[in-house]
């Protein structure tokens, strides 16, 4: 199946800044094996990490995705966890990621494909 991508608006400014022309935007990025949403917001000031991925509405984009869900989800900028997403202040141009659990822990994982590898 291939991988399908959804962006919309995206913005050329550098972390921390804005974009020339334009209002200040943060975006929201979610992934499934199969499936990304990037949603652009505007930026406010104070707005939070937790709150942006909660403006970004993405149950609707998602139908198995439980917005009690999001409320606690591990969220991170750019590959950094968040220790603290709502008290994180957002900068203009910044992402925020929302992590999804591991379906499997990936010692186990691997553990289990050696087991079906034949012997050498």
């Amino acid at each position: 199946m291939p991988f399908a991508a959804d962006v919309s608006e995206v913005s050329d400014a550098e972390p921390g800044e804005a974009p020339v022309g334009g209002d200040a935007l943060v975006e929201v990025a979610y992934a499934t094996p199969t499936h990304q949403r990037i949603v652009t917001l505007a930026w406010s000031a104070g707005l939070t990490a937790r709150e942006a991925v909660m403006r970004a509405d993405l149950p609707a984009y998602f139908a198995d995705l439980d917005e009690s869900w999001l409320a606690s989800a591990p969220l991170g900028i750019f590959g950094e966890r968040l220790a603290q997403p709502e008290q994180r202040e957002l900068l203009p141009g910044e992402r925020v990621e929302v992590y999804r659990p591991l379906r499997i822990d990936p010692k186990q994982a691997r553990r289990e494909r050696a087991a079906r590898r034949p012997p050498r």
